[in-house]
């Protein structure tokens, strides 16, 4: 009897386990339905196609993603992942493909991924990521990120401040440095990410730093892009006190201000869309980070990136992504409505492509 007992209590446990692989095997394949494509948010991904003044050929990314050894992607937030982004994160990259798609804002979202936009990429090969500079937005840091992962540096903490903006001593390669083939392959399968901020704050913390706190002793814009921008743009031509954030705007609003830019070369990276830096119509990046977000996306880009064991992104201190809409507002109280819609006619396509909603101050 207690054998006969001692069985029937077998297989029930047996028929236990049967049925707890069965529910299992039920759920794995629910995930693997569910997660199978990532990029099933919204529209089907377009190809890139890469258009440069180097003479690069149309690129187009291979539907099929059986990698050679050497260039197996390490990032897990891009095409072929197999994990799915957090909601905001794939809303913003589903934002940005229906708004290079607006033919009324063409003009506005589209660039050619020429050398200029190419120089402001930067490369760590060895973990097959690319970014994208993007001044005024805390890129400082991630540039210390990359040079600890390009190994220059052990820890963000022994980088000397002076080095991070070096480009011939912080070992951060340009992806302008590459032959054709070796940029369009970059392109295709690397971890591609940038951020951006409000574009008029953005402004208005490159006006500050350049041409009134100036920390960085950079005298060419005090003493040179200043006057230039003076000379042309400022109305009240017996004044004498340095440049004025009104000057800047009537400067950047003006739909002839290349004629300027040239003259001030690469120095205007500081101001200039995120459509001139990044070319997001043309490069399909990764991920957006958003700096009033920035608590939660730079954990996100390392992890998504697949490097967040590695390195970490370091403190931001309390408050100092947060907008600032007070402060936005104090500094267009005294600019003329023209001067701001001129403006904001300039850097729609970054108010559009990134889901900024245009200033109260315009609409009022």
């Amino acid at each position: 009897w207690l054998t006969s007992d001692n069985m029937h209590h077998q297989w029930l446990l047996l028929a236990a386990c049967f049925w707890v692989i069965f529910m299992f095997m039920v759920a794995s394949k629910f995930i693997t339905l569910t997660f199978k494509d990532p990029d099933g948010y919204g529209a089907k991904q377009e190809p890139l196609i890469l258009t440069a003044v180097t003479k690069v050929e149309e690129v187009h990314v291979p539907e099929e993603k059986h990698w050679p050894e050497e260039l197996q992607p390490t990032g897990k937030a891009f095409a072929g992942n197999l994990i799915r982004q957090p909601l905001v994160h794939m809303e913003r990259l589903e934002l940005l493909r229906n708004v290079c798609r607006d033919t009324a804002l063409r003009d506005l979202s589209h660039t050619a991924v020429s050398k200029f936009v190419l120089d402001r990429i930067f490369v760590c090969d060895k973990h097959k990521i690319l970014f994208c500079q993007t001044p005024k937005v805390g890129n400082t840091q991630w540039k210390k990120v990359l040079i600890v992962l390009n190994g220059a540096f052990s820890s963000i903490e022994e980088i000397p401040e002076n080095i991070v903006h070096d480009h011939e001593k912080n070992g951060l390669p340009r992806l302008s440095s590459f032959s054709d083939s070796e940029i369009k392959k970059r392109l295709n399968l690397y971890f591609k990410f940038f951020i951006v901020r409000d574009p008029f704050e953005r402004l208005i913390s490159a006006f500050k730093d350049k041409f009134v706190h100036n920390p960085r002793f950079e005298p060419w814009y005090r003493h040179e892009i200043a006057p230039g921008i003076i000379r042309k743009y400022r109305k009240n031509r017996t004044e004498t006190k340095g440049l004025q954030f009104e000057d800047f705007v009537r400067y950047l609003g003006d739909p002839n201000h290349r004629w300027l830019d040239v003259q001030f070369g690469d120095h205007i990276i500081h101001w200039v869309t995120y459509v001139e830096l990044c070319a997001p119509c043309e490069i399909t990046y990764s991920v957006i980070g958003h700096h009033e977000t920035l608590e939660d996306d730079a954990p996100y880009i390392l992890k998504a990136a697949g490097i967040d064991h590695l390195v970490s992104y370091p403190t931001i201190p309390p408050g100092i992504t947060v907008y600032n809409r007070t402060k936005v507002e104090r500094y267009f109280s005294g600019i003329s409505k023209r001067d701001i819609r001129r403006l904001y006619a300039r850097f729609e396509g970054d108010f559009k492509l990134f889901g900024y909603r245009e200033p109260d101050f315009l609409l009022n």
